[in-house]
């Protein structure tokens, strides 16, 4: 099966969505697949658009020898209208994370980007889906699932191989001083870091410390405001920006923490969420999205509402005070990981659907 992958920029970019593509390439390889990777640049929404009008960028995807076509949705404002100039021979199927209309921002920004993710939407022939939340938000913008062949394969944890027991996790848990809270993603407003650090300004300040594991080159303007958020709440000396780290340290980090807190105001998924919880650590994250199909609110985590600073407060000064129950909160984040797909499983999944609905 001769399969292409369109994505923007470079499949190595870090983020769950690009992880769960390397993910997908690398198994087809394993099993003796072509996989042709086409990359478009990075560019503005508004420049992304008029990929619709390449030539070349049709003529390429014409002309190329494939079984299936994937597309990163994320490419959504380049491929609505060239979809449907391309008649080509093979099917389309769109790897879908979450839509951008999803995200918090004014209505009329997401009227407007909900309009061109229908448009694209209808455009292709199958879906990939990272949740079953995700495949109900398309299902609202009108694509009849019901002829459309399409798969939900979650996405996996299992990408440290991390090695901890119950007793470690009971242990780590009762290790005395304040809270070691952990948040890993890109520094981006989606992802609730203000949420945090406003939470941990209403407490204590023996209460927890933060380390906040992402890249700071995403969206520089959000990363000054959370500089001004930390000095004016007294925060400097709790909080700690790591950047982008490797593999190795990273896990180091995630066995040495107690909480994964990411208050996100929208996740499709939420790869993170897991990946701290093959660590034991309990994951705080928000009902906005599709956590709650990770996460059950009181025994592995918390789901709390989006953008709610005092709920999050809450939540932590109870974990800091309740250690025992830091700890049984821990050991069932293990077995909650434990139980979930590994990425060589879902990946296993997603060919088996491809090979259906791939050309003969």
């Amino acid at each position: 099966m001769r399969t292409g992958l369109l994505v923007y920029g470079s499949l190595d970019t870090v983020s769950g969505g690009y992880l769960y593509d390397r993910k997908l390439v690398d198994h087809l390889k394993r099993q003796g697949q072509p996989v042709e990777v086409f990359s478009l640049p990075w560019r503005n929404y508004t420049r992304h658009l008029g990929d619709n009008l390449s030539s070349s960028l049709c003529r390429q995807l014409r002309t190329a020898n494939l079984d299936v076509l994937l597309q990163d949705e994320l490419n959504h404002p380049s491929l609505f209208w060239l979809n449907r100039r391309l008649r080509v021979d093979y099917p389309i199927v769109s790897i879908v994370h979450h839509l951008r209309s999803s995200e918090q921002r004014p209505a009329w920004q997401n009227r407007l980007y909900r309009l061109i993710e229908r448009s694209y939407l209808h455009s292709v022939d199958g879906f990939v889906f990272n949740s079953h939340t995700t495949r109900q938000v398309v299902a609202q913008t009108g694509v009849d699932l019901k002829k459309t062949p399409w798969i939900v394969a979650h996405p996996a944890g299992d990408h440290f191989a991390a090695q901890v027991d119950e007793a470690v996790i009971l242990q780590r848990a009762m290790q005395p001083g304040p809270l070691r809270l952990l948040f890993l993603g890109n520094v981006i407003p989606r992802k609730g870091l203000h949420t945090v650090l406003q939470a941990m300004q209403q407490l204590p300040s023996a209460t927890c410390t933060l380390q906040v594991v992402g890249s700071l080159q995403v969206d520089r303007a959000y990363i000054d405001r959370l500089y001004h958020i930390i000095a004016a709440a007294g925060l400097q000396g709790r909080v700690q920006f790591l950047g982008s780290i490797k593999t190795q340290a990273l896990a180091q980090r995630l066995l040495e923490s107690q909480v994964l807190v990411v208050p996100s105001s929208y996740e499709g998924f939420g790869i993170g969420y897991l990946e701290g919880m093959s660590f034991g650590l309990p994951a705080i994250a928000t009902t906005a999205g599709a956590a709650g199909e990770i996460i059950t609110h009181g025994s592995d985590g918390f789901l709390l509402p989006p953008n709610d600073p005092q709920s999050l407060a809450d939540c932590l000064a109870g974990l800091a005070a309740e250690r025992p129950r830091l700890g049984e909160m821990g050991a069932a984040a293990r077995q909650r990981f434990l139980a979930h797909p590994t990425w060589e499983q879902t990946a296993e999944r997603i060919f088996q659907f491809l090979r259906g609905v791939a050309n003969p």
